[in-house]
């Protein structure tokens, strides 16, 4: 049976130690109670007694009904857990006169992972003098971000970096969960993993 880590983590009515007690919280007068007298008023209401603030001196109570406490307790912590997830983000990169088959391959792949939540990075690299090209390639970036406007929003409109011309989106449903991706799973295209800080990316080249 799997131990309930966050029940232990407070003590309750004939369990709570200290001699006195600090009660707060709405419904009663606050301030400091002998623990009998604590319990008593605990019973009276149907509710328990339960230790918030052990180290406190005297120890901080509650009144409140426990299972109840436990549980909006579990959901806070899981709406923090949430919040902490590591944002992840996908790159899609695309040549100065990428043709539409390609650049629908893209767009396919750029819907599928901003539906799992991710992030997409997506550039244009212009290598030698295609740089000549450059406003061609701001308006592929922004004819991508308006085919994709009911998956992302545009989080940065297209800039140039050094040989990269980058537009940055993000899902407009956020706190989708992450799909993991199995492990017999292949893209029809070559598909090549780069590090980005602490993000995970998937980049998606270019066809020959």
């Amino acid at each position: 049976m799997k131990k309930d880590n966050l029940k232990d983590q407070y003590r309750i009515n004939d369990k709570i130690r200290a001699r006195e007690v600090r009660l707060v919280g709405e419904g009663i007068e606050q301030g400091v109670y002998p623990i009998i007298e604590a319990q008593k008023i605990a019973r009276s209401q149907n509710l328990d007694l339960i230790e918030i603030s052990p180290n406190a001196v005297p120890p901080v109570c509650r009144i409140l009904d426990y299972q109840k406490f436990i549980y909006q307790q579990k959901k806070r912590q899981k709406e923090q857990k949430a919040k902490s997830l590591k944002i992840v983000v996908k790159e899609i990169r695309f040549g100065p006169q990428t043709d539409d088959h390609d650049y629908n391959f893209k767009l396919k792949h750029a819907k599928s992972f901003l539906e799992e939540g991710a992030k997409v990075k997506a550039y244009v690299f212009f290598k030698g003098r295609s740089i000549l090209f450059k406003e061609q390639g701001e308006v592929l970036l922004l004819r991508f971000a308006n085919d994709l406007e009911d998956y992302a929003k545009v989080e940065q409109l297209p800039a140039l970096e050094g040989k990269k011309m980058i537009i940055m989106l993000s899902p407009k449903k956020l706190g989708v969960a992450l799909k993991k991706p199995e492990k017999s799973e292949k893209i029809e295209k070559p598909v090549k993993a780069a590090a980005l800080s602490e993000t995970k990316v998937a980049e998606v080249e270019e066809t020959e």
